[in-house]
């Protein structure tokens, strides 16, 4: 008989996991309130009564890379392809502001996504794509307002009323000070440019998300589970705080916010970890912030596959990796799914491994029965205790933060970066002792490995293209128009009148994203992080 004690196991967050879960591991547990039915608050089964059996999820393959043309053809090869929503990828140069002829560019043109610089490159990059047919997420933070503007003035050019667009400005600037670093202006003045696009939107772009409040880079840079939704809660609260400040009516535009969240590799936390956040969003609107509109009570989140739980080693793994993560979100209630790439640890992904990305979610759609019930891991005394116990780790840390005097004070003195910081820490220490295992990294090697599939590589002349274009474009721009468009952003800045009007016609007259934040600077400054 071997009576040797079973290791200890617990979740990535954390939280010890038991051999088995029974009846009693869920004492005090009420399913008609803590539960509830699919599309009735608090949301914990789903935000929709038939969830997928009415719709499937988004289809959102994240796509962007060299120009704004070689872009465009991967978009059209992945609508092709069955893909259902579009989400562009932009370039280091494009997220910080700069435009590809800005000294500080060099080296970065293109290579993370697609560069855009104007509204010219706007244009290409949607060549031949219906604007009011397909829903389009942008990706981008500090010029978000900027690159929308482009898009607004891109409809108008083609003669589409901005009632018919939907898609997602991610625009979540909290998260850059703590996670990216993608910034360009201080907190402040940046909560103000993102009240002036949900104002704007709200009054004029009705279908637009108008943020996706993103727990996904936060979670990439090395937070858990639990430090992933907690600091993504707490920026929500402060950007719902900031807007009702301005004067926005929260029961208008606190319906048109979505999330982002990353899905990683532990399996049964990520499912509990989703269905958390419906809970939780739910309890903070309707009880915190007193909402009465339904629809603003409900959590509606993008996932994406774990890009840092990618390997260069033996990448075909990652396509497993991918399918397990994918099926957690699929599980767990996503409303729209981007899956990895088998080369991503390795380049950008080439057409053949996203057409494969794109597959491993139809393959989950239409062959595995899983979209045909409704939360089918509801009721598991496993799940149901560690969506509990998650749910109310965040709340602790909530609270903290709240005690703190709320996010921004948080983010300035240090604490959350500093949370994440030794969370990334204890994972990679894990993973370099062998407490943690990632196949074919620390355990099941190959000593000789070959790539059996072409990787993308980006061309050397691109980065000189996009600057002869743009060369070309500012030659025919009219100067006196021009200037008096940027005079107009440093006034409006200055005041308090909304930005995103000033932004469209300034786009209009030929000012470049470099062009437009270098008028903001001169108002709103350029942040510098401090050491803590």
């Amino acid at each position: 008989m071997n009576n040797k004690k079973p290791k200890e196991r617990e979740t990535l967050s954390g939280i010890p996991v038991k051999i088995v879960y029974e009846p009693s591991d869920l004492t005090g547990f009420n399913p008609s309130q803590d539960l509830g039915q699919p599309g009735n608050f608090p949301f914990t089964r789903g935000i929709h009564s038939d969830m997928y059996r009415g719709k499937l999820w988004t289809m959102r393959q994240y796509a962007g890379f060299g120009t704004a043309e070689e872009t465009n053809q991967r978009f059209l090869y992945l609508l092709s392809q069955g893909q259902t929503g579009l989400s562009v990828a932009f370039d280091l140069p494009t997220q910080l502001g700069l435009d590809s002829d800005d000294p500080r560019a060099q080296g970065e043109v293109g290579k993370v996504g697609v560069a855009i610089d104007s509204l010219e490159d706007m244009e290409r990059l949607f060549q031949n794509i219906p604007l009011d047919k397909v829903s389009v997420s942008m990706t981008i933070n500090a010029p978000a307002a900027i690159i929308l503007a482009m898009y607004l003035a891109l409809a108008k050019r083609r003669g589409i009323p901005w009632s018919r667009l939907a898609g997602t400005i991610q625009n979540d600037i909290l998260k850059e000070y703590i996670a990216r670093g993608t910034y360009i202006f201080p907190p402040r003045p940046s909560l103000r440019l993102i009240v002036d696009t949900i104002a704007f939107c709200q009054q004029n772009v009705p279908r637009w998300n108008t943020m996706s409040i993103s727990g996904y880079h936060i979670r990439e840079a090395g937070a858990t589970a639990v430090q992933e939704l907690a600091y993504t809660l707490a920026n929500a609260i402060t950007y719902l705080q900031g807007a009702v400040q301005a004067g926005l009516d929260p029961e208008k535009f606190v319906p048109r916010l979505s999330f982002f969240l990353a899905s990683h590799n532990n399996f049964f936390e990520e499912i509990a970890k989703f269905r958390a956040a419906r809970r939780l969003w739910a309890k903070i609107t309707r009880h915190k912030f007193g909402l009465q509109n339904e629809k603003a009570w409900k959590f509606r989140f993008h996932t994406q596959t774990s890009g840092s739980t990618l390997t260069a080693q033996q990448p075909e793994n990652n396509v497993v990796r991918v399918t397990l993560q994918a099926l957690a979100a699929v599980l767990g209630g996503t409303q729209s799914l981007h899956t990895n790439s088998r080369d991503e640890a390795l380049a950008l992904p080439a057409a053949d491994s996203a057409r494969i990305a794109l597959r491993t979610q139809q393959i989950i759609a239409y062959e595995t029965g899983v979209p045909d019930t409704v939360d089918p891991l509801g009721g598991s005394y496993f799940l149901e205790k560690l969506t509990n116990q998650i749910e109310e780790k965040i709340e602790e840390e909530l609270a903290k933060i709240e005690q703190m005097g709320g996010m921004i004070k948080a983010i300035e003195i240090g604490y959350v970066q500093k949370k994440i910081q030794e969370s990334a820490y204890s994972y990679q220490k894990k993973i370099e002792t062998k407490e943690q295992y990632i196949v074919g990294l620390n355990v099941f090697q190959n000593e000789q490995e070959k790539i059996n599939f072409d990787l993308y590589h980006p061309q050397d002349k691109l980065e000189k293209e996009q600057i002869k274009k743009l060369t070309k474009f500012r030659s025919r721009r009219q100067p006196h128009s021009l200037q008096a468009a940027l005079e107009a952003i440093k006034e409006a800045a200055q005041g308090s009148a909304n930005l995103i009007p000033c932004f469209i016609h300034a786009v209009e007259e030929g000012a470049t994203l470099g062009e437009i934040s270098q008028a903001l600077k001169q108002i709103f400054g350029v942040y510098q992080e401090e050491g803590f």
